[in-house]
C-alpha cells in the first residue's frame, strides 16, 4: 500500500480491514505461521494509519497554499512571564475568556480539541483541531482536521524579553469555506482578519496583566471559571 496522498480512502480502508483480519487470525493460531500473519496485519494497520495522517495533513496544506489561504500575523507585548502565558493559553478552555467570537473549546485528548464559534442569526460554526508542535513555554502550533467548518493552521509563540516581559505572536492561515458558512466566518473575523486577532491579543494582555478585560459597557469582564455552549 502506498503511504502518500495518492493512496485513496478506499485503499486505506482496505489495508486497515485486512490488517485487523490478519492480526486476529494470527493471534488465534498460536504458531509460527500465526506470528507471521499477526506481524503482517500489524504492519498493514500502521501503514494505513500513516497514510491517513499524511493525506489529512496535505489536504490542509493544499487548501492553504498560495492564494488559497489568508495569512494573519499579529503580536503583543505582555508584562508577564512567558511560562505563565504559555500555561494559560495551552489550556484551550481558557481561550473564550478573551477571544470574543468563541463560544467554547472542549479538550478531547492530549492533542485534539473541539471548537465552537458564534455566527450571525444565532448560528455557530464548529471545527476540530489538533496540536502538531508543542514546545513548553515557547510554542504551540495547530491545524484543523478533516470535516471541520473551518480550514486553518497556525502557531502562537511566547518570546521572553530582557525586561521580564513576553512577546506573544500569533501567525495563522485560514480558508473561509463557501456559502453561508463562508459569510459567517467573514463576519466572525470582520472585514480585516488581522484586526480581530489584534483585538483578541489586546484583551489577552488586559486579562493577564490586570485580571480583567474592560468592556464598552464600562464594566470589566473577569476570568470565567465555567464555560459552556449555552
Amino acid at each position: 500500500m502506498r503511504t502518500d496522498i495518492n493512496a485513496s480512502e478506499a485503499e486505506r480502508w482496505a489495508a486497515a480491514v485486512s490488517g485487523v483480519a490478519l492480526t486476529v487470525i494470527g493471534l488465534r493460531r498460536r504458531s509460527m505461521l500465526g506470528a507471521v500473519l499477526a506481524a503482517t496485519g500489524g504492519a498493514l494497520l500502521v501503514r494505513a494509519a500513516v497514510a491517513t495522517d499524511i493525506a489529512r495533513q496535505r489536504s490542509t496544506r493544499r487548501a492553504l497554499a498560495g492564494s488559497g489561504g489568508i495569512t494573519v500575523d499579529q503580536s503583543v507585548t505582555i508584562a508577564r512571564a512567558h511560562d505563565e502565558l504559555y500555561r494559560f493559553w495551552r489550556d484551550f478552555e481558557n481561550l473564550p475568556d478573551f477571544m470574543e467570537y468563541l463560544v467554547g473549546v472542549r479538550v478531547l485528548d492530549a492533542r485534539r480539541s473541539h471548537w465552537v464559534a458564534r455566527a450571525p442569526a444565532g448560528r455557530t460554526v464548529e471545527w476540530d483541531a489538533e496540536i502538531i508542535n508543542d514546545e513548553p513555554d515557547e510554542l504551540i502550533a495547530w491545524r484543523t482536521l478533516e470535516g471541520s467548518d473551518v480550514i486553518s493552521a497556525g502557531s502562537v509563540h511566547f518570546k521572553p524579553t530582557s525586561k521580564g516581559e513576553t512577546i506573544v505572536r500569533v501567525r495563522m492561515q485560514y480558508e473561509p469555506p463557501a456559502g453561508k458558512i463562508g459569510a459567517a466566518i467573514a463576519w466572525m473575523f470582520g472585514t480585516e482578519p488581522s484586526q480581530s486577532i489584534r483585538e483578541d491579543l489586546r484583551r489577552f494582555k488586559a486579562l493577564m496583566e490586570a485580571g480583567e478585560i474592560p468592556t464598552t459597557a464600562g464594566e470589566p469582564r473577569g476570568r470565567q471559571s465555567i464555560l459552556n455552549y449555552d
